[in-house]
């Protein structure tokens, strides 16, 4: 992997939860470590455009794509050792692929494929758009919804990657998450 960054060792499951923006996958990824009593791994992204944004008034480009790659990697890896059962992932590098060839034009550099192929996770929570969209700096496509939810689903298909999607408030998500996970993993 780009920068010998690569994905610590664990028998814990890496669950991601994944989907456009505005769909719940803070609060359901958050509310799913509490449940579980161990950690979640927070969207670098967000933290890393948001100072972007707040310093220079400046979006994301091609350049910053890696940096958020690689940085969603290194939060994983923080908490990994602290985890138990589950580490629950809010976005992971196929949400900055995805992100990439929605706003480039069907461009995504290479470098974020190749750190694809090398990363594993378990299981995958789509979320829904079936809550409202909520406005911030960062967020721009709100008109967008069903287009970006269908994309999303669609690199999951296409990667043959098992996943569940999540819809309802942020209870009936909870609920079936666990569910699920018990199931699965139990």
């Amino acid at each position: 992997m780009a920068k010998g960054i690569k994905q610590k060792k664990t028998n814990c499951k890496r669950i991601v939860i994944y989907g456009p923006e505005s769909t719940g996958k803070t609060t359901l990824a958050n509310d799913l470590a509490n449940h579980y009593k161990t950690n979640w791994a927070p969207e670098y992204a967000r933290e890393y455009l948001q100072r972007k944004w707040d310093m220079h008034k400046e979006k994301c480009n091609l350049d910053d794509l890696i940096n958020i790659a690689l940085g969603q990697i290194k939060e994983e890896n923080k908490i990994i050792s602290k985890s138990r059962k589950f580490i629950f992932c809010d976005t992971n590098v196929l949400v900055t692929k995805v992100w990439s060839e929605t706003y480039f034009s069907g461009y995504c550099p290479p470098q974020i494929k190749n750190i694809l192929k090398s990363v594993r996770y378990d299981y995958y929570f789509l979320t829904n758009i079936d809550i409202p969209w909520v406005k911030d700096d960062l967020r721009d496509r709100p008109d967008n919804r069903e287009e970006m939810f269908n994309y999303f689903r669609n690199q999951l298909d296409i990667n043959k990657i098992q996943y569940s999607v999540v819809s309802g408030d942020n209870q009936a998500r909870l609920k079936k998450a666990i569910l699920l996970l018990d199931k699965i993993f139990d």
